[in-house]
């Protein structure tokens, strides 16, 4: 799986700490919410009084504002729960009435005919599945929210059922918070059945078993010649079968194949019994090192060389070379072994290659490769070497037993002789087959510690979508106080929109983007000028820098006020099968909270800006 950016731990991201540098907390996400309120309220109170200054002059204007910003908060303040749950209640009875249904309805129809189009003999089936349902489910949520949320109070308006709320005790507080929380609790019961009609169609698809073909079983023997057991094929299912391993005792495994394996038992009259699918949902939990390099000179490096792709997320090494992929962990102690079933301690690593090849040659044959233990300590043990054929943007399994024997064929202990007295570990790669290239960053080799539950995870990435429909319940209740449905709609999948794109817009308005600023990038495009060729000197070259400049500062001001839609989508994570972090999560609740108070007291005073809220 694809991890650009590893998630921060929570203080770390919230608070900056610990705190080993002057900038730590300036770059903290606590210092940029302040800063972006502060900004805001700034905005606000400037626009506020200009606007007033216009109709009634400075004096008056100036009194105005005071007023409308300490009632307002005060008013705030005063928002009592029960009026609100009372607007929420009128709004789901409202959300019924306007057949929400239907939207579970078109769910069901699409899980239906899925079946069709999914293909169950694909090589990761749960990838598939998972990505098809949670995506299918995070669209749809997504969908019914906005339009539940643009549509509630401009129809209100149209049809004056507003005037029987607002000559209520209700506050114009009370109805913004109340249509949020009343869209939210619609919403999350529509997820909740949607999540485990989602389920159910995975698993029903998914679950499986094989039967041992009988007349395919011969004998397997072992080194020198004795009969261990037998080894055979298994019937065809969901469009695959897999290898077949069976011992003397009757017991056995259907090897791994599309991501999963079945385990044997003997049964009755000679006959073999097939469990059911084993390991095709998975909840990986990773634990991270830092990536370093080595060139071709065997120097260390921070980087690989690149191979021309434009984008520059992964480094490669050279095959033939000395060139290799080192990474460094830390904090590795007994806790980091498992026992496997005859009780000898393992030290799981997973490692993912991208594969790049100079000329085709046998492209059924693998790019062989080569991974060792490296204690970190000056004297550098190496343990033996394990070759390994690359699956390509695949994951590679390795299981080091603790017992093994280092680059001389000596024998020693993992533990003891390759982890260094303070904890660390390295893991070197290199690629072996000279002209190919290996692939790498940083989240591609890891120490796997124990699995996280399945259904846990599916949960908590059911979490991430409620996290992302409230956000757009939010900001569509926002919009709705002030503007009519259409523009309301346009604003909020505006807002959606360039939240998806928040990294690219921070580039552009940071001057990392090659190609310069909107306007320069437009006058590239218009007389076919490369995106490196400086521009040519001029008044009208300063002209367009100059309006970059401003856009670009607007640019940088807009991102501080969009979610980052992208990465609050964890669909990733449940579909490569990865453990969503709890932190990450509690990042993303956090991240919704802020937003909701925020949509909260800007769409209170968006509505007491209409006649019928004063």
């Amino acid at each position: 799986m694809v991890l650009e950016d590893q998630p921060l731990p929570f203080l770390t991201w919230l608070l900056g700490l610990p705190w080993t540098e002057a900038e730590a907390f300036l770059k903290s996400a606590l210092f940029q919410f302040v800063l972006t309120v502060a900004a805001g309220a700034v905005v606000a109170l400037v626009g506020g009084y200009l606007l007033a200054l216009l109709r009634n002059g400075p004096i008056k204007a100036g009194d105005i504002t005071y007023r409308v910003v300490t009632n307002g908060l005060a008013e705030l303040l005063r928002t009592s729960p029960r009026r609100v749950w009372a607007i929420a209640r009128l709004v789901i009875k409202e959300s019924v009435r306007r057949r929400v249904i239907v939207a579970f309805a078109i769910y069901l129809i699409i899980l239906l005919f899925a079946g069709w189009f999914l293909q169950t003999g694909y090589r990761e089936p749960a990838k598939l599945y998972f990505s098809f349902v949670l995506t299918a489910t995070t669209y749809l949520v997504l969908a019914v929210g906005l339009l539940l949320s643009a549509f509630s109070l401009p129809n209100d308006f149209k049809t004056k059922t507003i005037f029987t709320v607002v000559t209520k005790p209700v506050r114009a507080g009370d109805i913004v918070l109340g249509r949020i929380l009343g869209f939210t609790v619609v919403g999350t019961v529509l997820l909740a059945i949607m999540a485990f009609c989602g389920s159910a169609f995975v698993w029903r698809m998914l679950d499986h078993t094989h039967t041992v073909k009988i007349e395919s079983l011969e004998d397997k023997f072992d080194s020198t010649g004795k009969v261990v057991g037998k080894k055979g094929r298994t019937s065809t299912n969901i469009q695959h079968s897999h290898e077949v391993e069976v011992y003397t005792d009757g017991s056995g495994l259907a090897l791994s194949a599309n991501e999963h394996e079945h385990k044997i038992t003997g049964g009755p009259g000679g006959e073999y019994v097939v469990s059911g699918a084993e390991g095709l949902f998975r909840a990986r939990v990773p634990y991270y090192g830092k990536l370093g390099f080595l060139d071709r000179n065997g120097v260390p490096v921070t980087k690989g060389v690149s191979v021309g792709n434009e984008w520059t997320y992964r480094s490669f090494i050279e095959g033939g070379t000395p060139m290799a992929a080192i990474w460094t962990f830390e904090h590795i102690s007994s806790k980091s072994f498992r026992r496997d079933e005859t009780g000898a301690e393992t030290l799981p690593i997973e490692l993912i290659v991208r594969v790049f090849r100079t000329y085709k040659g046998d492209i059924e044959k693998g790019i062989q490769g080569v991974l060792q233990l490296r204690n970190p300590d000056k004297n550098k043990i190496l343990s033996e070497p394990w070759t390994f054929t690359a699956k390509d943007n695949s994951i590679n399994t390795f299981g080091w037993s603790r017992k093994l024997n280092n680059s001389e064929q000596q024998p020693i202990d993992l533990l003891e002789n390759l982890v260094s007295k303070d904890g660390r570990l390295e893991v070197v790669v290199q690629c072996l087959d000279r002209a190919q290239y290996y692939g790498f960053a940083q989240p591609d080799c890891y120490v796997r510690l124990p699995d996280g539950s399945p259904l846990f995870n599916y949960i908590k990435a059911q979490a991430s979508i409620w996290i992302q429909m409230v956000l757009v319940i939010a900001i569509g209740v926002t919009c709705s106080t002030l503007v009519n449905t259409p523009v309301a709609i346009l604003f909020t999948i505006s807002f959606i929109t360039l939240g998806f794109f928040r990294d690219f817009f921070l580039k552009v308005a940071i001057g990392e983007q090659v190609g310069g600023g909107p306007l320069e990038s437009l006058y590239r495009i218009v007389t076919q000028m490369n995106q490196i060729s400086p521009l040519p000197e001029g008044f009208a070259s300063q002209l367009i820098q100059f309006i970059d400049y401003v856009l670009k500062t607007g640019m940088l001001s807009l991102t501080y006020l969009l979610p980052n839609f992208r990465s609050l989508s964890t669909v990733g994570y449940v579909a490569y099968g990865y453990d969503i972090p709890l932190n990450r999560l509690a990042q993303d609740l956090l991240v919704c909270l802020v937003y909701v108070i925020g949509s909260f007291i800007v769409g209170y005073f968006f509505l007491r800006t209409r006649e019928v809220a004063k």
